[in-house]
């Protein structure tokens, strides 16, 4: 019997008292009743897809990319596709995307019940999400095209995004500025006629390396003198195929380039597109949009998917240590790895540092599903932003610990490429960038709290009135 079966109910269903077996009891309890009879008949099937099909092929989809360094960027997994076709009969497609945030285009769940499902998704990489069609960079993109494309662009790019038959870049990071403040970027976006033209130098571009990859959001300023920082870029549909696009190498993370999907350093060298396919249309409007685009895509709840995907990695490290410290051929000096120095604890930390990690990510979750009809785009961005922002750099960083624990105990195997965990680790470890800096994140959230000051130092000194008023009733003189 799986550990599936053991929870669920006569029906087959995750029904009440019956919970997730891949989340803890306290953390199930807590939002078992948030989540609705679809969204638990959903996970149940989820579940069933990962323990069954995905998760025994993870070995094979890394074996079937070829080691040769061209041929690995041509190649498309054979048991990837064939697992996202079964997802798809299954109706587990598209779960990152809200129907209450995306009617036309979104599913039933809501953050937080997916949110739960993008932690087992973490459990196995891009394999697991991108047989599901929740994997990155592609939810950000359509989550963009979704609320700003037009018509004809979501006809042309969103819908076969969607039915996975596409993948897509978004092309944002410079290699020669600062990018962790995106008003640094140089590259340039203007009109000439009926046509835009796009120059730059981006790298780190997720995904177009990939060969079916067949677009970029590139983002680049398109009024560099315009007296607002934050109104000077554009969002603009770049086909992959474009002449002037320049793919010049898969960037390494650690010495790993994830092919085919790939890091990749690209050039644009005047490169042409119809003035249609820049996003939110041309002009003021345009602009604001693009700032508001930028919202979407890094103040997105994808930004909670990553976080929770983090955990799922997280707690499959804790599994492979527990496994290690147990096995009874790994016994050094007579005993058993659980049994030397400070492994015990190194299990206890992890698995206290999961939950709470875990916690706060399902209370930013559900803190973006109760703001999501309120105020303008940019307000819910900035509140979104600063719920998830401390997700952004205490989830990264926990998961890295754990992991690092895990290879500890490993040893030598460890960092090799006969387990996940040094490829885990290299992903984890860039997260703490890609998402945004750590440093960015808690920047924002450290001045955030210096604006209660003024309002925790009168609330004390009214607290201080009140005690003065009590001392002089009773006689006495705190020492406090």
């Amino acid at each position: 019997m799986s550990r599936l079966q053991a929870c669920l109910d006569r029906r087959g269903r995750l029904g009440r008292g019956n919970r997730c077996p891949y989340t803890s009891p306290s953390s199930w309890a807590l939002i078992e009743d948030k989540l609705s009879p679809f969204a638990k008949d959903t996970l149940a099937k989820l579940i069933k897809f990962l323990e069954e099909d995905v998760w025994p092929a993870v070995r094979v989809a890394h074996a079937q990319v070829p080691p040769d360094h061209v041929a690995r960027w041509k190649a498309v997994v054979p048991v990837t596709a064939d697992l996202k076709a079964k997802a798809k009969s299954l109706g587990l497609w598209n779960l990152f995307l809200s129907k209450t945030h995306y009617p036309e285009f979104g599913v039933p769940l809501t953050n937080l019940e997916y949110a739960v499902m993008a932690e087992l998704l973490g459990r196995a990489g891009q394999v697991s999400s991108e047989s599901v069609n929740c994997s990155a960079p592609d939810t950000g993109n359509m989550e963009v095209l979704a609320r700003y494309a037009s018509p004809e662009q979501q006809k042309k790019w969103l819908v076969p995004l969607l039915n996975g038959e596409i993948r897509s870049a978004f092309s944002m990071t410079e290699r020669f500025v600062a990018s962790s403040d995106a008003t640094n970027i140089r590259t340039t976006i203007r009109q000439e006629g009926d046509e835009i033209v796009i120059n730059g130098h981006k790298w780190y571009i997720s995904g177009a390396g990939d060969p079916r990859c067949a677009l970029h959001l590139v983002l680049g300023k398109s009024d560099p003198d315009n007296s607002d920082k934050y109104r000077q870029q554009s969002i603009v549909i770049v086909p992959a195929n474009a002449p002037g696009v320049k793919v010049v190498r898969a960037m390494g993370v650690f010495g790993y380039d994830d092919a085919p999907e790939g890091h990749c350093e690209i050039i644009y060298e005047n490169v042409r597109v119809p003035v249609s396919n820049l996003v939110y249309g041309w002009g003021k409007d345009c602009l604001q949009s693009a700032r508001d685009g930028v919202l979407t895509r890094f103040c997105s709840p994808g930004r909670i998917h990553h976080c929770m995907r983090s955990i799922g990695a997280a707690q499959y490290a804790l599994d492979l240590l527990l496994q290690r410290v147990t096995d009874p051929a790994k016994k050094t000096f007579g005993k058993f790895l659980y049994e030397h120095g400070t492994v015990i604890a190194d299990i206890a930390k992890s698995r206290a540092e999961i939950e709470s990690a875990r916690l706060l990510v399902y209370s930013a979750a559900l803190q973006i599903d109760k703001v999501k009809a309120k105020g303008a785009l940019k307000e819910i961005g900035m509140r979104r932003y600063l719920l998830f922002a401390p997700c952004c750099f205490v989830v990264p960083s926990m998961a890295c610990q754990v992991i690092d624990r895990a290879i500890q105990a490993y040893g030598a195997e460890g960092v090799s490429q006969d387990t996940p965990l040094a490829a885990m680790y290299a992903g984890l470890r860039t997260l703490r960038i890609a998402d945004g800096p750590d440093a960015v994140h808690i920047q924002q959230i450290g001045q955030r709290e210096l604006k209660r000051a003024p309002l925790v130092t009168k609330r004390h000194q009214g607290f201080r009135q009140k005690e003065k008023a009590v001392e002089e009733k009773y006689g006495v003189k705190a020492h406090l």
